[in-house]
Order: structure tokens, then C-alpha cells, then sequence
């Protein structure tokens, strides 16, 4: 089968080994992998690909985790997260910032890093809803700044 390239916005924070990821997946319905896939399960290119307007939030650590749909999130709220991120980081200083009731971010400058902790709490009725904290470890802060406005040009 041929492979199904995923655009939209995304934005990473972690490793390879732990990260949280908040993405808003949009899928081209006239690729061939989309085409072969869409009449393999008897649906609609168009309903294979999906809207490209759900947000979704990914975690992962050491290749356990999980992810959740975030119905009626917004991409203004997914920049004013980014925004609120990167004025904490200008500002240097122990930080937590908060997207919705599902992601808290705590973050500590150690040199030119940032030591992060994600608190992922799914939505009610989600089939694993514990919540689930994740140590991501020391990150670039020169890296979080660019994936941060590469993000937030996305949105744009």
C-alpha cells in the first residue's frame, strides 16, 4: 500500500522517548494510499481522510501511551497556548502553562534547557482516563522557541 502523507499543524514537545504532541491531522483524500485504503473500507475518499479539523493531543514514554481527540478545540486556542508557552520562555523563570482541562505543562530553566513535565488528563469517558504525568527531560530552549513558531506560522 502506498504510504499516506499527514499535513496540518503539530506541535512536539519531548524525545524520542517521551514527548506530548498537541496535532490537528489533515489528509489529502485524492492520495493513492487514501484512494486504495477509502475502497478497502467500503467508504468515501472524503470519509477516510476526515474533516482535518479535530485536534488531537498524542503522548508517549518509551512506547507506552496513548493520544485522545479534543472536540470543539480551536486553532486560536491551540496559538494562544503557543503564545502563552513562548512568553514563558522569553521570561526565563519557572512556568506552567495550561491548554484546556487536558495539558499542563511545568516547566524550570537548567542553563540553556528547560526541564518539562506534562500532566495529561484525557476527557471523561475516554477509555483510559487516569491521568498520566510524563517527565520529558531537559529540552533546548533554542528548539522549543522554533517549533513553537514554526507552529504557530502553521496556524496561521
Amino acid at each position: 500500500m502506498s504510504p499516506i502523507a499527514v499535513d496540518g499543524p503539530e506541535f512536539y514537545i519531548g524525545t524520542s522517548t517521551a514527548y506530548v504532541a498537541l496535532v490537528r491531522p489533515e489528509i489529502d483524500p485524492t492520495q493513492p494510499g487514501v484512494l486504495i485504503a477509502a475502497e478497502q473500507a467500503g467508504v468515501s475518499p472524503e470519509e477516510f481522510a476526515g474533516s482535518g479539523d479535530t485536534w488531537a493531543l498524542m503522548f508517549d514514554v518509551d512506547g507506552e501511551g496513548g493520544g485522545f481527540e479534543l472536540p470543539g478545540a480551536r486553532d486560536v486556542e491551540a496559538d494562544d497556548f503557543a503564545e502563552q508557552l513562548q512568553r514563558s520562555l522569553a521570561a526565563a523563570e519557572p512556568f506552567t502553562a495550561e491548554a484546556g482541562n487536558f495539558l499542563r505543562l511545568e516547566a524550570r530553566p537548567a542553563g540553556g534547557d528547560w526541564v518539562v513535565t506534562a500532566h495529561v488528563t484525557p476527557p471523561e469517558g475516554h477509555e483510559d482516563d487516569a491521568p498520566q504525568t510524563l517527565e520529558l527531560g531537559a529540552l533546548p530552549a533554542a528548539d522549543l522557541l522554533a517549533d513553537l513558531e514554526d507552529f504557530r506560522r502553521a496556524l496561521a
